[in-house]
């Protein structure tokens, strides 16, 4: 089994237990097997927009629910308490630089905000779609945007796009292999390049601008009817990292955006 399906299926396995305790149920509809898109072709009419052929519904509002590396996320490490995170000699040298207040003094305040880190931030999400074929996500943490652009060609975006806070990403769908008459099913994968340098925890570890960024995005029913998303998230970073860090970060369904409260970056 890969890492990537070993944190989905650990992130399952949570959130039934979670159920099972709640209601006494016992099943969770999940279907990690990928297979690809039918192409539109004669007799199937136009092809659907990635907006239309999306095999899951992602829209609305989540909210984070840390069950791993609580006192990394919660709370802001002191400078040098890297653990979990695989730097290499060049990653750790780097990381023992961190200041918050000569960050705040160059308006980098939002350096752990970057689109490595940002879905390990306590907060909400507002995912919704900009166009058929751009979805939009926001963050009330650090008042962030980001745009997964469906139709390019994964982790090679245009020279010509600059490197940002949240760099470019490019989405494809995964559909899951389902019975006749059964629910669509599926995840998303978003790759994510052309970033600016930026932390992957608040107390400056690194990651540089050559990272390159792979998330999975699977939305989860549980039997007491909760709804769940779960990004399952590597970092590829040459120069800081010694091996891929990867982490799985659990969203929960709200029913509106009543608590939804946008705020600025913090460096501390």
């Amino acid at each position: 089994m890969n890492r990537r399906l070993a944190a989905i299926f650990f992130s399952a396995a949570f959130l039934v237990a979670t159920a099972l305790v709640a209601t006494g149920m016992a099943q969770v509809p999940f279907n990690p097997s990928a297979a690809p898109p039918r192409p539109a072709g004669r007799g199937r009419g136009p092809a659907l927009s990635p907006r239309q052929a999306s095999p899951i519904d992602m829209t609305g509002y989540w909210v984070s629910v840390v069950t791993e590396d609580w006192r990394f996320r919660m709370v802001t490490p002191p400078k040098g308490n890297y653990g979990g995170v695989p730097l290499n000699a060049a990653g750790r040298k780097l990381a023992e630089t961190w200041d918050p207040a000569k960050d705040e003094a160059a308006g980098n305040q939002c350096r752990s905000y970057g689109a490595a880190g940002l879905m390990r931030v306590p907060g909400r999400l507002h995912i919704g779609w900009d166009n058929d074929s751009t979805m939009r996500v926001d963050t009330d943490a650090g008042t962030q945007t980001r745009l997964f652009h469906f139709g390019g060609k994964e982790g090679h975006a245009s020279e010509a796009v600059a490197p940002s806070l949240q760099g470019y990403s490019v989405a494809v769908w995964e559909p899951a292999a389902t019975g006749r008459g059964k629910p669509k099913a599926g995840d998303l994968k978003v790759t994510t390049t052309r970033l600016l340098p930026g932390y992957l925890r608040k107390n400056g570890v690194p990651y540089s601008a050559d990272t390159v960024l792979t998330e999975y995005y699977d939305r989860i029913s549980a039997p007491n009817g909760d709804e769940w998303l779960v990004v399952s998230t590597e970092v590829n970073d040459p120069e800081n990292l010694s091996m891929p860090f990867i982490t799985s970060t659990h969203f929960k369904k709200e029913a509106d955006g009543k608590k939804w409260m946008p705020g600025p970056c913090s460096a501390r």
